[in-house]
């Protein structure tokens, strides 16, 4: 497919007509990542699950629905979420950690996939149920990998999956309770370059496949990188589809099965889809720098301050001006910087700025901090920019309150 980012004259037209700050999200770019995904693995049975805990709006899960893609979800809540999508319980993976085992049962009667990590949660599944639910298992491989250590799960001190070195316990827990295990899981981190680490995860999978006669599938997971910075580069995921065809078919010949590979990219789907547009309030000038101060905060986009992630910006009202030295910060009471130093063309108050790559984990890890609205939510499809979400209203920060005086 021919796919053409969002042009400055689209994104203003949007901010114009639906205020800022606004979040806008591109279904073409969506379906673009999503068919590269698809064109990689086509050489092996090969299932894709939308880590959903990037962004839930129920339009970009009815969206990635319609592309052919199943849904991973770490709470119940999101298990719901892609029920009310329309997705079928068969294709809704729960990854859940450190839950209540009341969650569980839910998900249990749900009838949804259920990933357990946890060997306590296990035993209490397998003596309930026993070989009458089919569940996954998400193995710890103590692999660190992933941009940053806050999103690298897969270290010997994650909270994730149950430690390798337990393998035994699984085993005995299994044999004891008669449990189904259908699936091996592991997830190493996030933004992982090295397409190496998805065959090391692989190698440590084959390890303990034979283990489990009625396994259908591996889950790698997913980490795949994406870049946000000109000289980036995304997870050579050609690469990746080949050599881990090549791994797993040479596997499955001795193993005599063939085992289905999942995927769950979340970040990967709608990081670079997405468009977050601010207004300038003002230009500070002080002693040491000149602060352009935006309508938004670490309220609306958390990952600069909480991962000290990079977000290109860009001036879309003066793309032409000079250029100029600024720090972009936020409108909240605390330290709630978004670039320092960063070399922009001229801004002026009342210009818009965008911060690209916004699609994952910035509306979805917003809040109504300093009693702040939440941003409008826009989808733009073959063109066409479509309401998604309203903006909240002063009504909405009173809406669960109750006041008892």
């Amino acid at each position: 497919m021919n796919y053409t980012p969002l042009s400055n004259e689209q994104l203003i037209a949007i901010a114009n007509e639906f205020g800022t700050p606004v979040y806008i999200y591109h279904a073409e770019k969506i379906e673009q990542q999503y068919n590269k995904l698809k064109d990689a693995f086509k050489g092996h049975p090969t299932k894709i699950f939308y880590a959903c805990k990037a962004l839930t709006n129920i339009n970009i899960l009815k969206y990635v629905k319609s592309l052919g893609a199943s849904v991973d979800c770490v709470s119940i809540n999101e298990v719901k979420l892609a029920i009310h999508a329309g997705f079928d319980k068969k294709n809704i993976l729960f990854t859940p950690n450190c839950v209540d085992f009341n969650e569980i049962l839910e998900a249990q009667a749900l009838g949804v996939i259920i990933n357990i990590d946890n060997i306590s949660i296990l035993e209490q599944f397998g003596n309930k149920f026993g070989n009458t639910f089919p569940v996954c298992i998400r193995i710890n491989p103590h692999i660190e990998a992933g941009g940053n250590y806050k999103i690298s799960t897969g270290h010997i001190d994650s909270k994730f999956g149950i430690s390798i070195h337990q393998m035994r316990h699984i085993e005995r827990i299994v044999k004891k309770t008669n449990l189904h295990v259908r699936g091996l899981h592991m997830h190493t981190g996030s933004e992982i370059k090295d397409v190496n680490v998805f065959l090391q995860a692989l190698d440590v999978m084959f390890e303990y496949v034979r283990n489990f006669p009625d396994l259908e599938f591996i889950d790698l997971g997913s980490g795949f990188k994406v870049p946000y910075k000109d000289d980036e580069h995304e997870t050579d995921i050609v690469s990746l589809g080949a050599k881990l065809t090549h791994a797993i078919k040479e596997f499955e010949a001795e193993y005599d099965r063939t085992l289905e590979i999942w995927f769950e990219p979340g970040k990967y789907l709608v990081s670079e889809c997405g468009y977050f547009v601010v207004k300038a309030n003002v230009v500070k000038q002080t002693t040491a720098t000149v602060f352009v101060g935006v309508n938004s905060g670490f309220n609306h986009l958390i990952r600069p301050m909480f991962y000290d992630s990079y977000h290109k910006i860009t001036n879309i009202s003066n793309p032409q001006g000079a250029e100029r030295i600024y720090t972009v910060v936020g409108n909240i009471c605390e330290t709630d910087t978004f670039a320092w130093d960063r070399v922009l063309n001229d801004v002026r108050e009342g210009d818009y700025l965008v911060f690209h790559n916004a699609g994952a984990y910035g509306f979805e890890m917003s809040s109504n901090f300093n009693s702040r609205l939440k941003p409008v939510e826009i989808m733009v499809k073959d063109g066409k920019p479509l309401l998604i979400r309203k903006r909240d209203q002063f009504e909405d920060l009173l809406r669960n309150q109750v006041e008892a005086f």
